[in-house]
């Protein structure tokens, strides 16, 4: 562990020294590669990195593109609309991208049923192992959350076909959907799935959409005020031979930080010149530096010649042939410490020994602060909301991609907002304009899963916050255009918040899909509550998306309608199907006032469906 962590801080320490690696050749982002799928019928930004100025082509379907990378080393080009179709190759410089198609992209993001891996549904769907579906294709953003918009994705994401060799690395909602929807429309599929277990839907939307939600937005003047308190001010030119260290205060080595009145918690440079005769210049050495507290880099005129993570080993590094020279040398210590008594330890060797030769290198050495944590921890109080600020997810793993075009989005989260469901229709209706916004697609459309039931059945009435998500959910598909709600309170497991039963859900998207995406007239939706008539001591509840009629799904008696009176408390009603409508009563209670329907967090034996077939919508009519 302590090994990986060396080499970990001696990677970072090149990057700050150094920058970037450079890669020469051009560089694309991982979305753009191999059995990717690209959107049609749409404009298509192709995008990458290069060579400052760097002058790129990209040659595609017979076409050729021309671009150059700017002073940043960016370049991207827009491709005209295109059929479905493929597979093709796409060539930018040097690199070639192949097995190309070109079809139906699905931005499929939440929490982690819309992550389930797939190989926890194969007894259950054997036909999995059987998989050999290559015009259906899967890209898994690797998990990203942070502070700033990033303009790549981590690592490690790859796009994967259909077929059984790699059907095992793909999500189980994106498998069955993209298998259903190529067998209805016969057009390539390619789901691009961003999400992560446990995520709340917060997390998901941009900063500047939460500005009406201080609890979750940053105090960004004092996040930017910290990170250049923590920036270090020597690591570029404090370490170097010829700085004019002059004015620095001096520290007697060794000793310790408090002996000295150095009152800083930090990170301290310390520096020692010393003289060298032209007869060990060049020479092979090896540098003592007794034990430190806490945590070192050295540099000899300006060279790393090592690091040590802690404070209990003794310090011995090599310097290698050629470093030092004739005349005026220099050592620079980079030494951290979080407690604020750093130092040089007594009794302990500080030298530089070359060949037979002895330099002694205590006494009195030049030192100055380079970042200084208590300036750092003087901005903290503002920004104590870190570990909840929303935004992480979005930044990391949505605005990555969003200049991927995309035909539509799947949502499938909640579960973790069950907690607090009072705000959650506005933050999805924030989502929805945040997301088309950073996409550039105004009408782009949304198809919204519904909570499946979970835990067990109440035997009364009784609040819910698995109810009040589906209420939010059902208020958004009313109230925001283009985007499309299924219903799926009768597929959910009781004991476990991952239901295996995918595959309807994903026939429920399709059938969502058909509607809003592509233009089918079909009943595509359950029986939708709209109002109610109060007469006597009945509730006659009217609602939309009739289809063919209201019906039973069992042909039993309706079930899971609860009515209150004034007293505002629910008991199970009588209800009986009255042409287009519902009638709820109940003996006991003679002027009622509201009606819920679904209302819990497990109503599974709620029944009341349409002729087509599909759930109403739990409701109530109350907003109590």
């Amino acid at each position: 562990m302590k090994k990986r962590k060396a080499c970990f801080f001696l990677l970072s320490l090149s990057l700050l020294l150094f920058g970037k690696l450079s890669l020469g050749a051009v560089r694309l982002p991982a979305l753009i590669a191999d059995r990717m799928v690209l959107q049609r019928d749409t404009e298509l930004k192709i995008w990458g990195w290069a060579d400052r100025n760097e002058k790129v082509s990209v040659h595609f379907r017979g076409k050729s593109y021309l671009t150059q990378a700017d002073k940043e080393g960016s370049w991207s080009i827009q491709l005209p609309a295109q059929e479905a179709g493929g597979p093709f190759l796409m060539q930018i410089n040097e690199l070639a991208v192949r097995d190309i198609l070109i079809g139906d992209v699905w931005l499929c993001s939440g929490q982690s049923n819309m992550e389930t891996p797939i190989e926890r549904l194969v007894d259950r769907f054997p036909e999995i192992n059987e998989s050999n579906n290559h015009m259906i294709r899967y890209f898994k953003v690797p998990t990203q959350s942070t502070l700033d918009s990033q303009s790549e994705m981590a690592a490690g994401g790859r796009w994967y076909s259909g077929v059984a060799s790699e059907v095992m690395t793909w999500t189980a909602l994106a498998y069955f959907y993209a298998q259903q929807n190529y067998a209805h429309t016969g057009v390539p599929v390619g789901m691009l799935v961003s999400s992560l277990g446990g995520s709340t839907i917060e997390s998901w939307i941009s900063q500047d959409q939460l500005k009406e939600f201080p609890g979750l937005t940053l105090d960004r003047p004092a996040l930017d005020s910290m990170r250049l308190a923590q920036q270090d001010l020597g690591l570029r030119d404090w370490i170097k031979l010829d700085w004019n260290d002059s004015s620095w205060p001096t520290f007697r080595v060794p000793g310790y930080w408090q002996e000295q009145h150095i009152d800083r918690k930090g990170v301290l440079y310390f520096r020692k010149s010393f003289e060298l005769p032209t007869t060990l210049a060049g020479r092979y050495a090896k540098l003592y530096l007794g034990t430190l507290i806490d945590s070192d880099s050295v540099f000899v005129n300006g060279h790393f010649v090592g690091a040590t993570g802690y404070m209990y080993p003794p310090r011995k590094y090599t310097i290698p042939a050629g470093i030092l020279r004739a005349g005026n040398n220099n050592v620079t210590v980079r030494l951290r410490s979080t407690a604020g008594n750093g130092g040089f330890v007594e009794d302990k060797p500080y030298k530089l020994v070359v060949d037979d030769n002895e330099i002694n290198l205590t006494g009195e050495w030049k030192y100055n602060v380079g970042v200084d944590l208590s300036l750092v921890a003087s901005y903290l109080p503002r920004l104590n909301n870190l570990k909840t600020v929303g935004s992480g997810l979005y930044n990391g793993m949505i605005y990555p991609i969003k200049d991927f075009a995309v035909r539509g989005v799947i949502w499938y989260q909640g579960e973790s907002n069950t907690g607090a469901p009072q705000d959650y229709a506005n933050y999805l209706k924030l989502l929805i304009s945040d997301w088309r916004l950073s996409l550039k697609r105004p009408q782009l459309p949304f198809l919204l899963v519904q909570l499946p039931n979970y835990m067990r059945k109440k035997e009364h009435p009784a609040e819910s916050g698995w109810a009040g998500v589906r209420e939010a959910q059902l208020t958004v598909a009313r109230q925001v255009p283009y985007t499309a709600l299924t219903v799926n309170y009768d597929i959910g497991e009781w004991n476990d918040i991952h239901p295996l039963n995918k595959k309807d859900i994903a026939s429920r998207l399709l059938l969502a899909a058909r509607k809003l995406v592509y233009g089918e007239k079909l009943v595509s939706a359950g029986p939708t509550y709209e109002r109610m008539e109060i007469k006597d001591n009945k509730i006659t509840l009217f609602f939309t998306n009739v289809g063919g009629g209201l019906a039973s799904q069992d042909g039993g008696t309706l079930r899971h309608f609860a009515i209150a009176g004034k007293d505002r408390k629910f008991v199970w009603a009588d209800a009986i199907i009255k042409g287009n409508s519902v009638v709820v009563s109940h003996k006991d209670i003679p002027s009622p006032v509201a009606v819920r329907y679904a209302w819990s967090d497990n109503p599974a034996d709620a029944n009341l469906i349409n002729k087509e077939r599909l759930l109403a919508s739990p409701f109530r009519t109350d907003s109590w």
